[in-house]
């Protein structure tokens, strides 16, 4: 978890760097007396925002739908209940039967092959608890409005 925030921040800043440093070279070589800076509130504002992109304004809606946010971080919570309800239904039996027998191979990849499907539910859930219910909460609360999330 802290290892993809650090990447995400990395990667913010690369985004930042490259479409700010052009622009400033640029004016500094052409002797204007004026350098466009970003705001603190620019970037701060793209560090909470939903893209990796970075520009001065984005698109924003009027108004907070607190009703559709409520809905998503619901969502959210929902997903966790029911991947934590998969796996200790269909995971953690297959593995506290097996612990309580000598080890063999054959009994190790059961277990294997019988918690695949439960791990493609769980992954399938966190990815649209993280990437649709997550992020389209916190765009909302951002009034972000270009939620091109998927294309």
């Amino acid at each position: 978890l802290l290892l993809t925030l650090q990447v995400r921040l990395i990667m913010k800043a690369h985004s930042f760097i490259r479409e700010n440093v052009p622009r400033v070279l640029s004016s500094v070589k052409d002797k204007s007396g004026t350098v466009h800076i970003p705001r603190i509130s620019q970037y701060l504002y793209f560090l909470f925002a939903p893209t990796l992109i970075y520009r001065d304004n984005y698109p924003r809606n009027p108004t907070i739908r607190w009703g559709y946010v409520a809905t998503k971080f619901a969502q959210v919570l929902g997903s966790l209940f029911y991947a934590y309800y998969i796996f200790v239904r269909l995971c953690i039996p297959q593995f506290r039967n097996s612990s309580q027998e000598t080890f063999n191979l054959r009994g190790l990849v059961l277990c294997i092959f019988n918690s695949i499907l439960p791990g493609v539910l769980i992954l399938f859930l966190v990815f649209f608890a993280f990437l649709h219910c997550w992020l389209n909460a916190f765009a909302e609360m951002l009034r972000f409005a270009d939620r091109m999330f998927y294309k």
